[in-house]
């Protein structure tokens, strides 16, 4: 059953079946409105034999199988409005300076002597008459450059809780009385 209107309410006895969607609010059907106000409108509800065939689904059954009728169940969501004062929590940010340090591995290539018998057959040269300097290429890594990179490190969730407390009134209030006064 659904109904509309606040005084004079109409009222609807639609299928299940219809419905197209809900949401927890609004009931959504897949019909016009006045497919809605020709077949489904009724001060009194359809007998109970043709609500069982509009709003039950039935599930066939092949052989050897029970077969099942599903009927819905509706409950009804109570609505209560309250008045809501606006108030704000502030949270800040700020820079903290903090130095850090950080461990660079670095490469460099060095020079090693080894002495040992020749290899093969080679012919021998004259020895230097003078002293003669070889110059070998070495590589060596060095720190040219510190730049800073900002990236998110945590993350702060900020989480709101309704909290219910109650609240005393004390008021003075005037009551009246009858005297009696005798003779």
């Amino acid at each position: 059953m659904v109904q509309r209107g606040i005084i004079n309410k109409e009222k609807f006895y639609i299928p299940l079946d219809q419905a197209k969607s809900y949401d927890g609010s609004v009931l959504i059907f897949g019909i016009s409105e006045d497919d809605i106000k020709s077949k489904y409108m009724s001060d009194m509800p359809p007998p109970q034999s043709s609500f069982t065939k509009e709003a039950s689904s039935r599930v066939q059954r092949s052989e050897g199988q029970e077969e099942e009728t599903k009927v819905p169940l509706t409950d009804e969501k109570l609505n209560v409005s309250k008045q809501t004062q606006q108030s704000q929590a502030t949270i800040t940010k700020e820079p903290v300076k903090e130095t850090k340090t950080v461990e660079v591995p670095l490469t460099h290539e060095e020079v090693t002597i080894e002495t040992r018998p020749p290899s093969g057959h080679t012919q021998a040269k004259e020895p230097v008459s003078s002293k003669e300097d070889i110059t070998i290429p070495v590589k060596k890594e060095e720190i040219s450059d510190v730049t800073k990179t900002p990236y998110v490190k945590e993350e702060v969730v900020v989480k709101k809780k309704p909290v219910t407390e109650t609240k005393e009134v004390t008021e003075e209030t005037t009551s009246e009385k009858v005297n009696t006064f005798g003779e």
